[in-house]
């Protein structure tokens, strides 16, 4: 567990480096949290992490930070807890490694909720979509997020209005886990209109950021944070987003951390939709219009496999496609000869001969005095 000193080590670092900080973490990997916090109040640390540290390292607000987070019913979570999610975040720590500095992993995280933090990500979807969303996308999304609570999925999105408010309240009705990402302080909710609703996912799920207590909300601070959601589902639905949006921001997030993308297809007409279709086009997600095939997509081989639709098999479904021929030649009414039947199939009448006893076998065929017909009971 995380000692106090760690603690307040780490509450420091948050305050003084900007998200992603990638040359910190990994200062903070090879020293330490205590070690690292050190250096960096004593500027003795490399040009990287000098340059994500040194604006703000003379700011040590860290014991008020831990204190205004407690106020606010959040504790801070390091990687030394017991219950950090390591597993869900280590794609970000293996696309940092590959050289995409966006994609550094936090280095710690501000946690509001009472839901078992491993639990709540063993099996979670993200859920993402246009702020400006329209009915039929609020319309998916809460059915999708309720859909997915109901099969003990936990919901994943950004609390903001339209896909991600819609989302959320879905799972919250199915008395699901839901969890909201943050892009400003664990004690702001962000829109103010979704306080009730950001109030409610932490009585029921959990409320997380990387920010400490009194951050603004900031535009490059929403597409920081969806790096996050994007690593916290094991795979990221976007319900509708635009060509250019924080959907499709944390999209690429998804897809460049080797998590499964998918799409909920909209009208060609609407512009909410256009971002869902490129995705597509591109080959960069797979479709999905239900809850069952998301669950499908990300779920494990063999056991959440979707069924398929219902479809009335048909009599000539088996039929080779000179036997099909054959028996679309047939009449329903008025017999026809095997002759007429080769010139009108185009099959030769060695193979017609051979074909029309089969048929009669199988139901498809009636034999009549003056030739050939289709059975009565085929439809």
């Amino acid at each position: 567990m995380t000692t106090d000193e760690q603690r307040l080590a780490c509450a420091y670092l948050l305050k003084v480096a900007e998200p992603p900080t990638c040359a910190l973490r990994r200062f903070v990997a090879e020293h330490g949290l205590v070690a690292a916090a050190a250096a960096v109040r004593a500027g003795n640390v490399p040009d990287q992490v000098s340059l994500e540290t040194s604006a703000r390292r003379h700011i040590d607000t860290a014991a008020e930070d831990l204190a205004a987070g407690e106020h606010a019913g959040a504790r801070l979570v390091t990687p030394e807890d017991e219950d950090w999610p390591a597993w869900p975040l280590l794609p970000l720590t293996n696309a940092a490694a590959r050289g995409l500095k966006w994609a550094s992993a936090p280095l710690g995280l501000w946690i509001r909720g009472t839901a078992p933090i491993e639990e709540s990500f063993q099996r979670a979807v993200s859920v993402v979509g246009a702020r400006a969303a329209t009915s039929y996308g609020e319309h998916v999304a809460t059915e999708m997020g309720y859909g997915l609570a109901s099969r003990g999925m936990t919901v994943v999105s950004g609390a903001a209005y339209g896909i991600d408010g819609a989302a959320h309240k879905g799972a919250l009705n199915a008395n699901g886990c839901t969890v909201a990402v943050l892009a400003c302080g664990i004690d702001r909710a962000y829109p103010s209109g979704h306080t009730l609703l950001i109030d409610r996912i932490a009585a029921q799920g959990l409320v997380i950021t990387e920010y400490p207590p009194g951050t603004p909300p900031g535009r490059h601070r929403f597409l920081v944070r969806n790096r996050i959601i994007a690593a916290l589902g094991t795979g990221t639905v976007v319900v509708e987003a635009g060509q250019r949006s924080g959907a499709r921001n944390t999209a690429a997030s998804a897809a460049a951390l080797g998590r499964v993308l998918m799409v909920v297809p909209g009208p060609v007409t609407s512009a909410m939709s256009m971002g869902c279709h490129d995705l597509l086009r591109n080959g960069l997600a797979t479709s999905v219009s239900s809850v069952a095939e998301v669950i499908e997509s990300v779920g494990l081989f063999g056991d959440d496999l979707a069924a398929k639709p219902d479809s009335t098999p048909r009599p000539t479904d088996g039929l080779d496609p000179e036997s099909l021929r054959v028996h679309e030649a047939l009449e329903l009414r008025s017999p026809v000869s095997a002759e007429r039947i080769a010139e009108v199939s185009g099959v030769p009448l060695p193979r017609v001969r051979a074909v029309l006893p089969a048929l009669e076998l199988t139901g498809l065929a009636d034999r009549c005095e003056s030739g050939w017909r289709r059975a009565n009971a085929e439809v």
